[in-house]
């Protein structure tokens, strides 16, 4: 074994080191010095370990959920890093989230309107928003691209403190390697990825519901929405089964005509030999299906329930996972449509329906309550309740879902064939824990749906499209203008189709812009992509990409984990995104409860960083496996407590072991030649093992676990076995070995904890060597110790015990002296007598045969005792 690892001799180290001002001192040189850049030179896919990052959506703040699962991954960058990989580690941020429209709206006094022109000189009317109505009416209105500008200018202060965040974690992003998803860069790779999906037949136009305000005539985003509880009624109404009667209650009837199914919970015992055949509506005559769908409640009213397009959000995710027809009634203007579904067929039916056409909802109800009377297919009187009903957040009266032309991409929910390639792609990928596989198989296999990608929101990637209009100025919807990919990105509510101009913007013959713009996901599930430099960096994303890992939470595997796989499989040939996926679980609070904002009930990271350190709340974190719930009491934060204590252990340990002179220790050829010192290393030579077969399994929790463990063995008896003789005249073999010993142990045990604690370790590791413990080699079994453990140190720590608590129960102190001591064990625990002598104080140490350490008879100096 090699000697040229071991440490030269000391030098810089403080009096009294401590943890405190480690984070600012050591982020500053990792940044100065590029120790975690990724190396452009070394684009040797086999040479590189790259990782897709998620991109924390930049408004609002971090929260401690955050730093739990983002710790978990960067362990793993560093760990990889020490094992020579090239690490392509970069971060992004999510710019394009719903709260940033609304902070942008009161914080400049503006509002979004896509039709609009863009105004290249606009000056927003104030900023701050202190004392400024947020009435929509006092807000100036602005084109899409004004408003996109303003959204990125607020956000880049979130995402600096977000990065001040992070780099006080010591997350060892490289910096140099970051993109925004609303950046001109990111909205050409969306819009190129979708462009392509369309030019494949992936993207696809259809009708689907809108939230929709009837007095703003605009749909309405989900940040805009408010719960406001209002009167209503129940009404029971009566559907004609197969078997008889069915009570249906509800607090819509004028939907009736809209209704396209009865629904039941799929183990309410009462409803389940009805599912599959149909039942006939009353007054309108339509024949509908019974069906089954877990959101539906045993409990509540009669336990089935009328679906209709659309009464409600949940009368929308009916309609979609359900595959049901689309007879929406509600137009624009929140009225009843002239034109009756063509379900309703009979004569009886037709006619009641010309009855509600024209009438607002609420007249609308007053009258199919009077034709259910008069048919006698309502039973009793209306019940009144007060429930709440969603409202835009600006208007007054409740919120319709309409028909609205939406953009789609396959996803396999029409396609047996797509959905099977999916599930067969989710095999050719590493699940850590396996069992978030399921997940993953579940989600794809319970598809009925296309990925419905249009919103109706302004701060987000427009789709980039036009439509002709015909000469009577009626959009050509079926035949979109679509740019060159060289144009991106584009925005067609500001930019003209490509061979129109502006002035035929509107014009019969002339063009519209789409105004729509794509889901979040749509643009997220391209990270690989926008990091990689996908099309614009061929170099780059080719030795990325595939990437080696995915880490993310458990609760949008159905979300960003599905759609990147599903971007992936389209666009590149059927190929895995990534090797790996690694799966956090969620933190909870002290009952157990996922912590949310909508609880109330989170932590920000901020206030725990500064009180206890980043080491300490990287403990935490990695102290927990993927997929695994973790508990956090931030009333009695326990495990920081115990993090905080191992990274200042490790600044006092090493400081004591850099005591020793340790000239002829660090001498080539030094080795330890004693049998406790031989037996320390063959026992962390098995715990590098160990470890690193963790790290390769991504169960990083055990490797700290176990590098813990034989730390504090190191600290609490080897430490105490051997100072004396490490105290011991220089150039003497005991002396040498046990300095030797030392100090390679040290050496290498702050390796195994640097993914974990990386400041403490960053620091000791300076004292003794140039460069950076993060860049420096993951320690191997063989330049450890090459010799198989024998059990001494443990034998020898056991007898150490049994000393130490016959002078507890003595009550004498442990600086004692023994006057003579029988210690029973196996023959090589003799080995290390002198040692045990030595640390015990015992004057007269005898050592006999037996099967396991026992201290069998304890003598104290008379005069001590």
């Amino acid at each position: 074994m090699s000697a040229a690892h071991v440490p030269a001799t000391p030098h810089a180290i403080p009096e009294k080191p401590a943890l405190e001002g480690l984070e600012p001192k050591w982020g500053e040189r990792w940044e100065e010095h590029g120790t975690y850049r990724f190396d452009r030179a070394r684009l040797d896919r086999e040479c590189i370990y790259s990782i897709d990052t998620p991109p924390p959506t930049a408004s609002g703040s971090l929260h401690i959920g955050h730093v739990f699962s983002y710790t978990h991954t960067d362990v793993i960058a560093r760990y990889q890093r020490m094992r020579g990989k090239n690490v392509f580690y970069p971060i992004g941020w999510d710019d394009n989230g719903l709260p940033t429209e609304r902070r942008v709206q009161n914080y400049y006094g503006v509002r979004c309107d896509p039709t609009l022109p863009y105004d290249p000189d606009f000056t927003p009317p104030f900023e701050g928003g202190d004392n400024k109505s947020s009435k929509a009416a006092d807000q100036q209105p602005i084109s899409r691209r004004n408003f996109i500008e303003l959204c990125e200018r607020l956000t880049v202060e979130d995402e600096k403190q977000y990065e001040d965040l992070w780099r006080k974690l010591g997350l060892s992003f490289d910096w140099s390697q970051t993109y925004r998803t609303i950046a001109p860069e990111a909205q050409a790779v969306a819009q190129r990825a979708f462009l392509r999906n369309l030019a494949r037949g992936e993207a696809y136009q259809a009708d689907a519901p809108t939230l929709w305000d009837v007095t703003f005539r605009s749909a309405v985003a989900q940040a805009e929405l408010e719960d406001k509880d209002v009167p209503g009624a129940f009404h029971t109404i009566v559907f004609h089964g197969p078997e008889g009667d069915l009570k249906i209650d509800t607090t819509r009837p004028e939907l009736l005509p809209a209704c396209v199914a009865l629904v039941a919970h799929p183990s309410d015992e009462r409803y389940q030999h009805l599912f599959g055949k149909t039942a006939t509506s009353p007054v309108f005559g339509v024949e509908v299906p019974i069906v089954a769908h877990h959101l539906a409640q045993p409990d509540k009213g009669t336990g089935i329930a009328m679906i209709c397009t659309f009464g409600d959000m949940t009368d929308v995710i009916w309609w979609r996972e359900l595959d049901l027809p689309n007879r929406a009634i509600i137009g624009f203007d929140g009225r009843v449509i002239a034109e009756a579904p063509a379900a309703i067929t009979s004569p009886t039916g037709r006619a009641a329906f010309e009855q509600l056409a024209g009438k607002t909802v609420f007249s609308a109800k007053q009258a199919v309550v009077e034709q259910l009377r008069a048919t006698g297919e309502l039973i009793g009187d209306p019940r009144p309740i007060t429930h709440p009903v969603k409202f835009f957040e600006k208007g007054d009266k409740p919120l319709e879902i309409v028909s609205t032309r939406q953009w789609y991409i396959k996803n396999g929910g029409r396609s047996e064939e797509l959905r099977t390639r999916m599930i067969d792609l989710g095999k050719r990928i590493d699940w850590h824990p396996d069992f978030m596989r399921v997940r993953y198989d579940n989600w794809v296999g319970g598809l009925s749906g296309d990925w419905l990608i249009s919103r109706q929101r302004f701060f987000g990637v427009p789709i980039p499209v036009w439509y002709r209009l015909d000469e009577q100025g009626e959009p050509v919807y079926e035949n979109p203008i679509v740019p060159d990919e060289s144009a991106l990105p584009v925005d067609p509510s500001s930019d003209a189709a490509p061979g129109f101009d502006e002035s035929q913007r509107g014009e019969p013959g002339g063009f519209i812009g789409e105004l729509d713009i794509m889901d979040t996901w749509a643009t997220s599930s391209l990270t690989p992509q926008l990091a990689g430099g996908w099309e614009r960096d061929a170099a780059l994303f080719d030795a990325v990409f595939p990437y080696d890992l995915r880490p993310q939470g458990q609760d949008i595997i159905r979300t960003w984990l599905f759609s990147t796989a599903l971007r992936s499989l389209l666009e590149h040939d059927g190929q895995a995104p990534w090797r790996n996926a690694a799966i956090s679980g969620f933190i909870v609070d002290p009952d157990r409860k996922k912590m949310s904002k909508s609880k109330g009930n989170v932590v920000t990271p901020a206030g725990l960083l500064d009180e206890h350190g980043s080491d300490s709340v990287r403990y935490w974190a990695a102290s927990s496996r993927l997929g695994t719930d973790a508990a956090f009491d931030p009333q009695n934060p326990k495990q920081i407590k115990i993090g905080r204590r191992l990274a200042i252990k490790v600044l006092n340990a090493a400081k004591f072991v850099y005591s020793f002179d340790a000239d002829a220790a660090t001498a080539a050829g030094a080795s330890a030649t004693e049998a406790l010192d031989a037996d320390l290393l063959a026992q962390l030579a098995q715990v590098v093992r160990e470890a690193t077969k963790a790290f390769e399994q991504y169960d990083h929790a055990r490797a700290l676990e176990l590098t813990e463990q034989f730390f504090w063995t190191f600290c609490d008896d080897y430490l105490e076995l051997v100072k004396e003789r490490a105290y011991g005249a220089a150039g003497e073999a005991g002396q040498t070995s046990a300095v030797y010993a030392l100090r390679t142990a040290i050496d290498v045990m702050l390796r195994l904890f640097a993914p974990f604690i990386p400041y403490a370790t960053e620091e000791v590791w300076s004292w003794t060597h140039e460069g950076s413990v993060h860049t420096a080699s993951w320690p191997t079994p063989e330049e450890v110790s090459d010799a198989e453990a024998t059990g001494l140190l443990d034998h020898v720590s056991a007898a150490l015990i049994g000393i130490r608590r016959a002078k507890t129960d003595a009550k004498v102190s442990q600086k004692t002296q023994v006057e003579h001591a029988v210690i029973a064990g196996p023959a090589l625990l003799s080995d290390a007598a002198e040692d045990l002598r030595a640390v015990g104080r015992i004057d007269r140490l005898e050592v006999v045969d037996g099967d396991e350490v026992e201290v069998r008879e304890v003598t104290l100096r008379e005069a001590e005792a």
